[in-house]
């Protein structure tokens, strides 16, 4: 085996670990609802089971569409004999580790001088450092590198956004563009422009603007607008591909843009900026934000070569998405990723070799290793106790449901999770408060069913308006939960709405 090889493995290595540890801290912290207990959290492991289960799917779904995510999660669950919340801890992992490899593609080839490989990590630790920074329980927060953490916040937007960076960092520095990147450029803005829209607005705009900015000089025009025309041809193809998805996607987001409502998002941001600045981690987290992105521009402006340049100018331009999200009105801290994964990218853009003895380099690399893997095996049990937490309310109604055999429902943020958790998920029917059929993010095949036999509920359902006058003929309790069991009666469900 070749030192370059040995060396990309121990990268590789230490990654694993850093994600472990990171995903440790996270699972253990109140960003673990997020991770496993979240409604919107838990749509990429329902469809994944409806798709190994071998049902009808006919799903109702937002503007995005999870492939890439769904197919990750779906190989993971059906290769690994693990409970659900096993299977998201492990997914937590594996998406970190993507998300190092993207950032290694960024770093460039390794070349005399260069040590990509531990920049790569040493950018993967300070995004973790970030998301271990992540305290709020809330989906609403500013804490936004944890959600690369779980399977339904774009964690493969994110992924597909720094490898097109990478593969166009790679061309500019190979002076020309060959058939092999141009395909995977290509490729890669398909499937991610086919599964998020965001991609188009994390990437290509701003991307499309530097190259743009770049083609100035005449030396490189020629390759610069090549590189443009297939990042617009892919991202192009990606949005006509949706085409054919239009049956399952029940809002196409258009109206998440309320321009008229821009003042509103610059209060609503500032407040979210605000509440993070009130935990000495989330400052933390700031802070160490705030300083990537003045490197960032400050590594722009010296003199390097192009591609160094390109990284670096994403780097602060990619974040540049917050003024975007005002101006379009919007009120979703979900939407702002490039934030926190962009500034990282600084890091690596140019990957030179510290100026310290050989020697010294050597043992403090070895040194770092050793205690990466260390804190990363220790940290498992962590993350396994975390997975493993007894909740008896959940398992309450999950037990009862499946010993009753009946069908019943729930509103959305309360019948989630007991519906991804129980034999039959088709057993909980997602409904509105007026007992409508709720499709959102759900196999939209469950309302075949017509009618149920009891309701669970929580303190986040909204109080039943029902279409008759029944009473239950008994409440089972079940901690935070409740079953509102109508016995023999039946109530029917109303027309489908999302």
């Amino acid at each position: 085996m070749t030192r370059t090889w040995v060396r990309e493995l121990a990268g590789w290595m230490c990654a694993a670990a850093v994600s472990i540890v990171t995903a440790s801290v996270v699972a253990s912290s109140a960003r673990s609802d997020l991770l496993f207990r979240d409604g919107d959290s838990l749509v990429v492991a329902m469809l994944a089971r409806s798709l190994l289960s071998g049902e009808s799917l006919d799903w109702a779904m937002s503007s995005v569409l999870f492939l890439p995510e769904t197919a990750a999660f779906t190989a993971i669950d059906a290769a690994v004999p693990a409970t659900v919340n096993g299977l998201f801890a492990i997914s937590a992992v594996v998406n970190l580790l993507a998300l190092y490899g993207a950032i290694r593609l960024v770093a460039g080839r390794g070349r005399a001088g260069s040590a990509p490989v531990t920049w790569s990590v040493v950018a993967l630790g300070v995004f973790g450092m970030l998301a271990m920074t992540d305290v709020s329980a809330s989906r609403e927060a500013l804490d936004l590198a944890s959600l690369q953490l779980t399977t339904t916040y774009y964690s493969a937007t994110v992924i597909g956004v720094v490898i097109t960076v990478g593969i166009v960092r790679r061309v500019i520095d190979d002076g020309r563009l060959r058939a092999s990147p141009s395909i995977a450029l290509g490729a890669v803005a398909l499937l991610s422009a086919l599964s998020n829209p965001l991609y188009a607005v994390w990437v290509t705009l701003p991307l499309a603007i530097i190259l743009g900015i770049a083609a100035v000089s005449p030396s490189r025009r020629a390759q610069i607008l090549a590189l443009i025309a297939v990042l617009l041809a892919g991202t192009t193809a990606g949005f006509l591909a949706r085409l054919p998805f239009a049956a399952w996607i029940a809002n196409t987001g258009v109206g998440y843009a309320q321009p008229d409502h821009w003042h509103e998002s610059v209060d609503y941001y500032a407040r979210l900026i605000a509440e993070r600045g009130q935990s000495l981690p989330g400052l933390i987290g700031l802070l160490v934000t705030v300083a990537l992105i003045v490197f960032a521009v400050a590594r722009t402006a010296q003199q390097g070569d192009p591609g160094t340049r390109l990284v670096a100018a994403m780097a602060w331009a990619a974040p540049i998405v917050v003024i975007g999200a005002i101006a379009l009105g919007t009120h979703a801290a979900r939407y702002l990723q490039p934030l926190v994964f962009a500034p990282v990218l600084v890091l690596v853009a140019s990957p030179r070799v510290l100026r310290l003895p050989a020697r010294l380099r050597r043992s403090t690399a070895a040194i770092v290793g050793v205690v990466l893997l260390v804190v990363g095996g220790l940290s498992i049990p962590r993350l396994t106790d975390a997975t493993t937490r007894p909740d008896p309310d959940l398992a309450c109604v999950t037990d009862w449901v499946d010993a009753t055999g009946r069908t019943g429902a729930g509103q959305f943020w309360t019948v989630r999770l007991p519906a991804l958790h129980v034999a039959d998920p088709s057993r909980l029917v997602q409904v509105d408060h007026q007992l409508n059929g709720y499709a959102w993010l759900v196999n939209r095949t469950d309302f075949a069913v017509g009618e149920v036999s009891f309701l669970v509920e929580d303190s986040q359902t909204v109080p039943w308006d029902l279409p008759q006058a029944v009473q239950p003929e008994r409440v089972v309790e079940c901690g935070r939960y409740s079953i509102l069991d109508f016995g023999s009666q039946t109530l029917p469900l109303g027309p489908q709405r999302s």
